[in-house]
């Protein structure tokens, strides 16, 4: 039976899943749901999940949840090509990088595009302008990385790249946003502030199979 993935335009979570899947070139039926009818909450769904989140991952009769777990999964199951490098260094490398992404990166971008897609804030407010700064800082990091290989770790695409950029992708679409205009200032344009990081999101965006990862609904607006 092929792999199913239920999945949702948008969420990032998801996002690095349809990556995982597109990179190890592994047949998938993708189930699209719409948040806006609560179809990641629908009784089938939390049959599968009972947090009533999305990604999950159906693989003939294991169920995944998660997305970190879903990619771990994939790479012991489907182990070519790795996803978590090729020797055990390489791996705890990518494990500690996702694993500061997560803490010090994640929470930041959660609260500039959750205050930018669903208003109700004070775009210029301290908080917004912490967390601002605080991902800039980070991004340097990323930048400096990026400086020095074609990928954030070791030479090749793997789970610490695509649990970072759709993270990335997000915080673009966002700060793109007129309103966002004075919040953008210090991480926007990519390209002119972090030229490596520019370069290594134009890479992956020519990967093989992207086209089919990109949230449909982006398209249209």
């Amino acid at each position: 039976m092929a792999i199913e993935v239920y999945w949702g335009s948008g969420s990032p979570f998801a996002w690095r899943v349809l990556l995982a899947l597109e990179h190890k070139r592994l047949p998938y039926t993708a189930h699209l749901l719409q948040f806006s009818k609560q179809e990641h909450k629908s009784p089938q769904m939390l049959q599968m999940n009972p947090r009533g989140r999305v990604p999950v991952l159906k693989d003939g009769e294991y169920v995944c949840f998660e997305s970190l777990a879903i990619l771990y999964y994939l790479d012991l199951k489907y182990p070519d090509p790795p996803l978590f490098g090729a020797s055990p260094e390489e791996a705890g490398t990518i494990m500690r990088v996702i694993c500061e992404y997560q803490a010090y990166i994640e929470p930041h971008l959660r609260t500039i595009t959750r205050a930018v897609f669903h208003g109700g804030v004070d775009l210029r407010s301290e908080e917004l302008t912490q967390a601002m700064h605080a991902v800039a800082s980070e991004a340097r990091t990323i930048e400096g990385r990026l400086s020095k290989s074609d990928w954030v770790v070791g030479e090749r695409f793997s789970a610490v790249d695509m649990v970072i950029f759709p993270g990335i992708q997000l915080l673009k679409r966002a700060l793109e946003r007129p309103v966002a205009r004075e919040l953008a200032a210090r991480f926007m344009p990519v390209e002119v502030n972090y030229p490596a990081l520019g370069r290594w999101l134009t890479r992956i965006e020519a990967l093989p199979g992207y086209e089919r990862t990109y949230p449909p609904h982006w398209r249209t607006g």
